[in-house]
Parts: C-alpha cells; structure tokens; sequence
C-alpha cells in the first residue's frame, strides 16, 4: 500500500461521540407524534442522509403533518446546545489527529453535519484548526450512500483519493470511499455495534478505538 498524503474525517460517530445527539432528538421529535419507542432501522436509514434528506425521509415515512424546514429547526436547536456545551471527542482522537499531522499527514472533514454545530465542538476541544479543509453534503449533489463528498474534499486538499484514506463508523460511507477509490478505516463505535460485521468486511482497516490506532500499522502507513 502506498503512504497516504491525505486523511478524510467523518465527525459524528468517528471523531466526536454525537450519536446519541442525535438519538435523543430523533426519539423527542418521534415522541411528539406519538411514535415511540424509535422504530428499528430508523436510525440506521438516516444516519448517511444530509439534514434536509433525513427531514423529509421522516416526514414522508410516519407521515407527520410537518415541513422539512421546520422539523429541522427543532432537531438543530437541541442539537446546537448539546455540540456547543456537552459533546466530546473520542477518546485519543486528538492525539492521532496530531500524530498524523506531525508525519505531514493534510487532514480534512467530509460530513453531515452543519458548520454551527461541529465548529464549537471542534474549537472546544483544540482541533478545529488541525483541518486544512471542511466538506459538508449541502457542497455535494448526493448523500453519503455515494462517493461525491470524500472526492470533494480531496478535491480541495488536491490530492487523489488513492492518496488519501476516509475514517467512518457506518457502512454506507465505508462502502461509498471504496467505490471512490479511497482507502477506509473504520472506527467503532457502541452505536454502530450491531452492523460491525459490516464494518469489519467492508473497510481496509477496522479500529476499535484511536489508542489503537497510534500503534497500528495505519499510522506508519501515512
């Protein structure tokens, strides 16, 4: 495997611990048109959507009598508060993110999330200015089930996706980088534990946490 120039990161479920962000203000919005508990698959089927797809996939699948614009500025106020004030990052990620920055690693974000919601978190915590660059799905015409958002942010870091490799914690965006030509880390995470079958068969490489990844062979890989 050639040395990697370029490392793509997901945020929610790799880099920050949101999941349950995420979870919490699903179950509420659910819960108030009296659909509780969360049907399962439901997280599952939206965690590759951008914001607006997920909003409208809710809307349409339970029928809630709700635009996409207004479900999505309740899920973003409760959402704002908790990156603001309470999500954390995984544990030892800053220290791989600036490992690989010391080796000359360029560090770039491909994600769902909104800018207002992952620029206090990543401030927070010490990181944000470890990035060179930012790709969100609104930059992009299709979700994260495709391979749009990774080869737009090698596209800004000018680097081919063989030179770079893409962190994920579900299947879809494992599945999509490879179909992009990426090389893919997966990194577990207790919400994404009952498809890590997946994750294991799927990916290049599959991380139990960053702790091991500082001594795996991923990191000499860069």
């Amino acid at each position: 495997m050639n040395p990697k120039r370029g490392a793509i990161f997901d945020l929610d479920g790799t880099l920050l611990d949101s999941i349950y962000v995420w979870k919490k203000v699903d179950s509420d919005m659910l819960k108030r048109w009296g659909i509780s508990p969360v049907p399962e698959g439901y997280n599952r089927a939206v965690a590759a959507m951008s914001f607006q797809e997920a909003a409208e996939y809710t809307i349409r699948r339970f029928g809630i009598p709700m635009a996409p614009e207004e479900m999505m500025a309740v899920w973003h106020r409760e959402a704002c508060l908790a990156y603001t004030n309470d999500v954390a990052l995984k544990p030892f990620a800053a220290d791989y993110l600036r490992a690989l920055r010391n080796r000359g690693v360029r560090l770039a974000v491909a994600t769902g999330c909104l800018p207002e919601l992952y620029e206090p978190a990543l401030k927070r915590h010490g990181i944000y200015d470890l990035f060179e660059s930012f790709t969100t799905l609104k930059e992009v015409a299709r979700g994260k089930k495709f391979p749009d958002i990774y080869q737009r942010a090698a596209e800004k870091m000018g680097l081919p996706p063989a030179d770079c490799a893409v962190f994920e914690d579900v299947p879809e965006g494992v599945m999509a980088a490879r179909a992009g030509g990426f090389f893919t880390v997966a990194i577990a995470d207790p919400d994404s534990a009952s498809f890590e079958r997946e994750l294991r068969a799927q990916a290049d490489v599959y991380l139990e946490n960053y702790a091991q990844a500082l001594d795996s062979p991923v990191l000499v890989a860069f």
